[in-house]
């Protein structure tokens, strides 16, 4: 006889875990357990809708000083927002990410970015300080 907690938390780990994978329908999601063709959770909803003002700051909070520019208020999906973000990355000559529909680039490129995103035809406006 073993542990009564060990095999309790064996279960419950089991239990969740699910398929993963499957000769019959290929590779299976992890959240929802549906093949990942047909996978719900992928499916995003609609692009954020925001005011129409793309905002482009500085911030350095919580990076040990180092400055990284954010542009907030694209509203643009998803494989759309990370295209626009590679792009502008490329052009400032620096890395960056996308977290919760913010794009930041390392560095202050401010002045670059409200210039490159004016000829992409958005209302940019600098905020902040």
């Amino acid at each position: 006889m073993g542990n009564p907690k060990r095999e309790n938390s064996m279960s419950k780990k089991s239990a969740k875990s699910g398929l993963v994978y499957s000769t019959d329908s290929g590779r299976m999601c992890p959240n929802c357990g549906q093949p990942l063709d047909r996978c719900a959770c992928s499916q995003k909803s609609a692009p954020p809708q925001g005011d129409g003002i793309v905002r482009v700051s500085r911030e350095s909070k919580g990076r040990k000083g180092k400055p990284v520019s954010l542009i907030s208020g694209v509203a643009l999906a998803e494989p759309a927002l990370k295209e626009l973000a590679r792009e502008l990355k490329q052009k400032c000559g620096s890395g960056g990410t996308i977290n919760n529909g913010v794009i930041e680039i390392q560095g202050d490129h401010r002045d670059l970015l409200v210039g490159l995103l004016k000829e992409k035809g958005y209302q940019v406006k600098k905020a902040g300080g």
